[in-house]
């Protein structure tokens, strides 16, 4: 199979500069502004934690989920596999990169179909961007689902990065009144999810109010989807796309801004908190601030490229366990008891938002 698909070409650049290139920030999350209260007389041992939580029916030995990377390319067969397999044996949730590759080009099915292969009963998640999502019909939205036996799909809101696309499409006309169909018509839940600019109080209270209730809000502070097109266009010699990129890349909600804020919109929905954490002490303070689940990808998929993927996994579930235990706590729905302090520009923030206490 060639590389002649530009959308193919597109998937392996994505991976290359998100490995390769500097493409974090400007921004941080804030959750350096989030301080949880050290318990030195804890008597809560690694062994008493208990991280076991349930996402999308099926339970979870970990809240922790691989969000969307790859597939649609030749070669990205191996990376979903080897993600799916570590994911399989940690028992945490995976989600698969945009589908819309294998519904151009058939022959690319295997490259997301590989994952239910190696990764047995666990959570996965199947992943389209809201342009496609729009225009599909729902026999073609169907299609997302059987083609990895998925529990839920992703509708990934990426309209910043399609703005600064060399060939993006930055029109989502039409999102919500689409999102109520296949919400009603769909066998498994749809999960809305950002990819890199966070979820505002409003748009999670009006998606919620439309059916949602899966809000994967992946803040500002992680990888910047701006920064990997601007890398794109100067690959092509595009100064003014990349002039373009500048210009915007620092807009964005924080991802601590973002959890509080779908937290508050939708207090009865599932909130995964991604975009920038990069410890397990950044897992636990989105846990403790209103997370349900964590996602994390461009560390795994480094981790993955050095060969270190289960130590990587391994270290990073030993860490929320060691941080449980350092704030006397034994599972996340007692660590929400715990106190937390919010200081600096994110507690103006929330206070001029008006949101006060946690």
């Amino acid at each position: 199979m060639g590389l002649s698909n530009e959308n193919q070409v597109r998937k392996l650049e994505h991976v290359d500069i998100v490995v390769n290139e500097k493409t974090e920030g400007p921004g941080t999350t804030w959750l350096e502004y989030v301080f949880l209260v050290h318990h030195a007389s804890s008597e809560v041992s690694l062994n008493d934690v208990d991280l076991r939580t349930q996402f999308l029916g099926k339970g979870l030995r970990a809240p922790i989920i691989i969000s969307g990377m790859t597939g649609g390319a030749p070669g990205t067969e191996k990376v979903n596999g080897r993600l799916a397999e570590a994911a399989g044996k940690f028992g945490i949730a995976l989600g698969v990169g945009s589908q819309r590759a294998a519904i151009e080009d058939p022959r690319l099915e295997n490259t997301y179909r590989v994952v239910r292969e190696f990764a047995g009963d666990i959570p996965i998640v199947g992943n389209i961007g809201a342009y496609e999502f729009v225009r599909y019909d729902l026999n073609t939205i169907g299609k997302l689902v059987d083609m990895i036996n998925a529990d839920a799909l992703a509708v990934h809101l990426n309209l910043t990065q399609e703005i600064v696309q060399p060939e993006g499409t930055p029109c989502f006309s039409g999102l919500t009144r689409k999102l109520e169909l296949v919400i009603k018509e769909l066998p498994v839940p749809v999960i809305v999810k950002e990819v890199g600019q966070g979820l505002s109080y409003e748009v999670v209270k009006d998606l919620n109010a439309h059916g949602v209730s899966i809000f994967d809000i992946a803040g500002a502070g992680g990888t910047n989807w701006i920064a990997v097109e601007k890398y794109r266009a100067l690959r092509r010699g595009d100064r003014l796309k990349a002039l373009i990129a500048e210009n915007i890349s620092d807009w964005g909600l924080p991802t601590a801004v973002s959890i509080i804020e779908a937290r508050r919109a939708a207090p009865n929905s599932v909130v995964i908190g991604s975009g920038g954490i990069r410890s397990a002490v950044d897992a636990v303070k989105a846990l403790r601030i209103g997370a349900d689940l964590i996602g994390v990808a461009a560390p795994v998929l480094r981790a993955y490229f050095n060969d270190c993927l289960d130590e990587y996994l391994q270290s990073l579930i030993h860490g929320i366990k060691a941080v449980l235990v350092l704030t006397g706590s034994r599972d996340i729905m007692e660590l929400r008891s715990k106190p937390v302090v919010i200081t600096s520009i994110l507690r103006e923030w929330l206070v001029s938002r008006g949101f006060q206490g946690l």
